[in-house]
């Protein structure tokens, strides 16, 4: 069984599947070229950084289902769960990538509350026990 990986930016949500191959890159069932389009040279960049940074986009073979928001939306959505899958393969993608800027933060860390909402601890107060 595989594991399938996810990204998300605004409304678009992906889900990534990796595996060893030979470098063949499928979103919903086109080449990411033609899915992208020709003149969308940003995106397509966009969408093979992290592969490029690690220089492992020659072994590897990668299918994506993404769908909501807009094209921008959802390459940014790819790029961030390609980059999930690479850093869980080998952990030390994992700090080549984070300076550059693809990994943004840990999914695994929880939100801090934020003042002013509900049920927020207040600003320089601690919570009694």
């Amino acid at each position: 069984m595989t594991k399938i990986y996810t990204g998300s930016r605004k409304n678009a949500h992906c889900r990534l599947n990796l595996r060893s191959g030979n470098g063949q890159f499928w979103i919903n069932q086109q080449t990411y070229e033609a899915y992208f389009c020709q003149n969308q040279i940003a995106m397509l960049q966009c969408v093979s950084l992290p592969s490029r940074l690690l220089e492992c986009a020659q072994s590897v073979d990668v299918n994506v289902r993404v769908h909501g928001g807009g094209k921008v939306s959802q390459a940014y959505a790819v790029r961030l769960a390609l980059a999930r899958a690479l850093a869980d393969q080998k952990h030390f993608y994992r700090r080549v990538l984070k300076p550059q800027g693809v990994l943004t933060r840990d999914p695994r860390k929880k939100e801090r509350k934020k003042c002013g909402l509900k049920k927020a601890r207040k600003a320089g107060q601690y919570s009694k026990r």
